[in-house]
């Protein structure tokens, strides 16, 4: 019974794996269908958030079978509720994917993003890709010191959304309104990504140590 439970454990952890690889694929092609127009690459996107969903269906069942019938206690128990709210996490940031991508769905064939942010939505994609990387690595080989390093990746993705934000918001927009809000909420899907990046990384620190992340 013990070496079914272990199994369980290690098939929860690789499926956590895959689903932070797949979310940061979604993404990083998100970004690249936005940044050149590319309707085929933006529908594949939205096309593949169902194989991220089903992965989360499947942590959800596999946690709950093992809470049902291995009746997990302490440290073992905090493990697979920890995996559930990490697969909570790499879900929404598929689906955040997915909006970058209908966002230039939305516009194409134009470009999406007005040449004057085109430079600061390639770093805020670039920063989101190396936070998906990081986390894929910690649930790999769990560690404290790379999860936190997310707060600083954090804290870059802020600064790059405010600089999104000024620039929509300067008088100097000729865009118009729809563009503007467009951009708006683009810039949020970033910021979003990175919160939910950092929520995991908090989840494996939890996981490590037994103490909450403020």
């Amino acid at each position: 019974m013990r070496e079914r439970f272990r199994n369980d454990l290690t098939l929860i952890a690789d499926l956590l794996v895959e689903m932070a690889d797949g979310a940061r694929a979604a993404l990083r092609q998100a970004t690249s269908s936005l940044l050149h127009s590319d309707a085929d690459q933006a529908r594949l996107v939205i096309a593949g958030d169902e194989e991220i969903d089903a992965q989360y269906r499947n942590i959800e069942e596999k946690v709950y079978e093992v809470i049902a019938l291995q009746a997990p206690v302490a440290s073992d128990l905090r493990l697979v509720l920890t995996a559930l709210h990490i697969a909570g996490d790499l879900e929404r940031m598929g689906d955040l994917a997915v909006h970058v991508a209908k966002t230039g769905l939305r516009r194409h064939p134009s470009p999406a993003v007005p040449e004057e942010l085109t430079g600061i939505v390639r770093e805020m994609g670039s920063v989101a890709d190396q936070m998906a990387g990081k986390i894929s690595r910690i649930l790999t080989t769990p560690n404290v010191s790379r999860a936190t390093e997310l707060e600083r990746d954090d804290d870059t993705m802020d600064d790059l959304h405010r600089r999104l934000l000024a620039t929509v918001l300067d008088p100097s927009w000729s865009h118009g309104v729809e563009a503007a809000v467009d951009m708006a909420l683009l810039g949020r899907y970033y910021e979003r990504y990175a919160d939910h990046a950092v929520n995991s990384s908090h989840h494996v620190v939890y996981l490590i140590t037994g103490k909450a992340q403020e």
